[in-house]
């Protein structure tokens, strides 16, 4: 009976602690005007603009990709089931 008593006090201490941390993290973020926000983002798209000209990032495969081919499985069952084909994401 003690260790499921001690059990439910270290859960309750767990919960209010997670929501003093989501708290404090949530009163930080929203400490910042919308023109902070709109800079911070900014500097994000010139810091991701940066590495994209660098040509070690570059993609190594070509431009003109051939479209992957149907598994002969997929097909059968995309007719059985008569769904069209399957999109790849």
């Amino acid at each position: 009976m003690r260790l499921s008593k001690l059990l439910g006090v270290a859960g309750i201490v767990g919960v209010a602690a997670t929501g003093t941390v989501l708290l404090r993290h949530e009163r930080h973020r929203r400490a910042y005007t919308p023109e902070e926000v709109r800079a911070r983002l900014q500097g994000r798209v010139a810091d991701v603009a940066i590495a994209d000209a660098d040509p070690d990032l570059a993609p190594d495969w070509p431009a003109e990709v051939e479209r992957p081919q149907r598994h002969p499985m997929e097909a059968l069952l995309s007719s059985v089931m008569k769904i069209g084909p399957l999109r790849r994401i």
